[in-house]
């Protein structure tokens, strides 16, 4: 241990993860370190004995419920969504850790409209049959996608109305192609997964590529834009893992971490304990990256993070498909603030023993929502809209957990992830380890895909 990296990384949750392997591929040194014994930090997949050992501090879960074997379960703590083309996939891709897991197609996305959940809407025919929409509203919506679809930013023959959308705010196309609220809500949230409204004042060119990026996931697989790993995503961690460990990263579990060494405000090392128990010193030379909890002490966040809110989680173990979903063995539901009248969106994501994460016949559903409430009372009361469209629940899992953000500059050599939010997507998650690369290195990712999805 007593030797000199490139870098450090604490924790093995997935964006840990993935950053050390991007990191190795790219010929860095890599030391990554964890506290636990086990991958995947704050985004873990647990069986359902550890599952009942977190939450409820039982040893096993009780066998008069009936829910299965333990080792049938392979729940995520915090559950999200592959986009089929979006960007956590190039980078599997790319690295080609998908050679170490399999995947299948979620099989449904919908939004929620006063009181019942709808089908996206993602290409003409989707509207054309949605009754989401309106006979007047489904050929908006269609000339809309048609403009999507075939928009080229280098070719202003494709701008609406000679509108460069670089410039032009998004607010002025909706209005181009008299997009009313119904429309601009599902577009905004459930298709582009903008968190709130304030994209609309934002020149229009993300949204449109957002609305590509949906389409193009939607006609890869066909029924939604979203897959999920057979056996949960517990597999994403390991497989950058060992990406990282091929090219060279060590990886050390069960080290804790006593202190961080510094030169002045540069970051120069890692204190832990070497084989025999003793102090030992890992030296970097560009910096370390972390997870949020390493600066955590005694309930409290140290002077390098901020609380920026906090985020409810409720897992559900159903043993019927969610209602409304046309017996959907997996799906995403978003609940658009505007909605319900809140600051953000409810976010429902559903899998099943169909991706290997639960025993025969049995279905676990999330429901995640950034909260106001201070106690577990007032959460789920935020909550209790999202939590109706479930059904009858087997048993229940619930926590309010707090969302830290970095409080330090890059020039330290200290980089801290945010805690993970409450969407059940990994396109956030995603354009955070995108910057974080280019501020650790001064390099972007070479996301060019070298192989295709289904070869693999």
């Amino acid at each position: 241990m007593d030797k000199e990296y490139d870098f450090i990384v604490l924790g093995t949750g997935l964006k840990e993860c993935i950053l050390s392997g991007l990191l190795s591929t790219n010929g860095f040194s890599v030391l990554h370190m964890d506290k636990n014994g086990y991958y995947g930090g704050e985004s873990a997949s647990l069986n359902l004995n550890d599952l009942f050992k977190k939450f409820q501090g039982k040893e096993k879960a009780p066998e008069d419920l009936k829910l299965g074997s333990s080792r049938d379960y392979n729940v995520d703590l915090c559950p999200k969504l592959l986009m089929a083309c979006g960007n956590l996939v190039k980078t599997l891709l790319s690295t080609k850790v998908t050679r170490y897991l399999e995947f299948k197609s979620v099989a449904g996305s919908f939004v929620y409209k006063q009181g019942k959940i709808f089908k996206v809407p993602a290409s003409g025919g989707d509207a054309w049959r949605s009754s989401l929409l309106g006979m007047l509203e489904k050929y908006r919506f269609k000339t809309f996608l048609d403009f999507v679809v075939q928009y080229d930013q280098k070719n202003a023959k494709t701008w609406p109305n000679k509108m460069d959308c670089s410039k032009t705010p998004m607010s002025e196309i909706y209005k181009y192609y008299k997009l009313g609220d119904n429309i601009q809500e599902f577009v905004g949230h459930a298709v582009c997964l903008y968190l709130d409204e304030s994209y609309k004042g934002k020149p229009a060119y993300e949204t449109i590529e957002r609305a590509k990026l949906y389409a193009y996931s939607v006609s890869r697989y066909g029924n939604s834009p979203y897959i999920y790993p057979v056996w949960g995503l517990g597999g994403l961690p390991e497989g950058f893992s060992r990406l990282c460990a091929v090219h060279g990263g060590i990886y050390m579990l069960n080290k804790p971490i006593k202190k961080l060494h510094f030169e002045g405000d540069k970051i120069v090392g890692v204190e832990s304990v070497d084989e025999n128990g003793k102090d030992a010193v890992a030296k970097c030379k560009k910096g370390v990256l972390a997870d949020p909890t390493y600066f955590i002490k005694d309930g409290k966040p140290g002077s390098e993070v901020k609380q920026v809110g906090q985020v409810a989680r409720w897992i559900c173990i159903l043993d019927h498909p969610i209602p409304n979903t046309n017996n959907a063995d997996s799906c995403q539901i978003i609940i658009p603030s505007t909605q319900l009248k809140r600051k953000s969106d409810i976010y429902i994501s559903c899998v099943s023993h169909c991706h290997n994460v639960a025993a025969k016949g049995h279905y676990i559903a999330m429901i995640s929502a950034e909260v106001d409430a201070k106690d577990e009372a007032g959460a789920k009361a935020e909550l209790k809209s999202a939590y109706s469209l479930l059904g009858k629940t087997k048993q229940e899992f619930f926590s309010v957990n707090p969302v830290f953000t970095s409080q330090l500059k890059d020039d330290t050599g200290l980089f801290i992830t945010d805690s993970y939010d409450a969407t059940t997507h990994w396109e956030t998650t995603c354009t955070e380890v995108l910057s974080l690369f280019k501020r650790m290195t001064g390099k972007e990712v070479d996301l060019s895909i070298k192989a295709d999805l289904d070869q693999e």
